[in-house]
């Protein structure tokens, strides 16, 4: 009876311990921004001295199929320009704007599919790791302050399923829609952007373009075989020590 007992609470421990790390509230794992992270590439290739704008452009075509199938083929043309003349300074000036781009992105796919929780959360955790390669260049701390405030806010207005409506947190598309405004407001006044218009946004964005689907979506049937099968092992134990005592 004690081993039984033992068991139960250790398969009680395993499903708190789900539930926990489901109804939490972060940034998840953005599987790194490869936008975010060419720039960053770039950026040091154009620091060293001299300026080594062949590994920039090395770099810079890692990410360009990406952007022209998201942005029509001028923000390519114009830093490819730029590396071409050696202008360093035009070509990150240029790729801060395709990051705040990539970011109005990533929250027009979000707004476009909002009831889906696990896709909204990886794309707005790729938003934020968008904006973390851009923060240290925000001159003003307190537009930085507000700017990451807002994604706290948008993160925690896509709510949260929860388990077992454990942790269940309602969505407010209001409040994201108002989040996001701040956000590409203050981003496009900062980097002076005459627009956050691109060539063209994707028609949805789904988890696979993305990266990997996190284990807590619970709109896919496969993430919730582990609780299926601890639910059923308990109420064999406890069918199994009900019938011992009839016995």
């Amino acid at each position: 009876m004690k081993k039984m007992l033992l068991l139960c609470l250790v398969m009680i421990f395993i499903i708190n311990s789900h539930i926990i790390q489901v109804s939490a509230y972060s940034y998840g794992d953005p599987s790194e921004e490869t936008v975010a992270e060419a720039y960053k590439e770039m950026a040091a290739k154009l620091n060293e001295s001299p300026p080594n704008f062949a590994g920039a452009k090395a770099v810079f075509e890692t990410v360009q199929e990406e952007l022209d199938m998201h942005m029509g083929t001028e923000p390519s043309e114009t830093i490819l320009k730029d590396i071409e003349n050696e202008d360093g300074e035009a070509v990150i000036q240029d790729m801060q704007k395709v990051l705040v781009l990539n970011i109005a992105r990533r929250l027009e796919s979000i707004e476009k599919k909002f009831e889906e929780y696990s896709t909204s959360k990886l794309l707005l955790a790729k938003a934020f790791a968008t904006y973390e390669a851009l923060s240290p260049v925000v001159q003003d701390n307190n537009v930085d302050s507000e700017i990451r405030a807002e994604f706290d806010k948008a993160l925690e207005s896509i709510g949260n399923p929860g388990l077992f409506g454990v942790g269940q947190k309602e969505a407010n598309i209001d409040a994201f829609k108002e989040s996001k405004e701040n956000i590409l407001g203050s981003l496009q006044k900062q980097f002076k952007l005459p627009s956050l218009e691109v060539g063209h946004f994707t028609e949805g964005e789904s988890v696979e373009s993305t990266g990997k689907k996190e284990w807590t979506d619970l709109s896919d049937f496969k993430n919730w075989i582990p609780i299926i099968i601890i639910v059923i092992v308990i109420a064999a134990i406890v069918g199994y020590s009900i019938a011992k005592k009839r016995k």
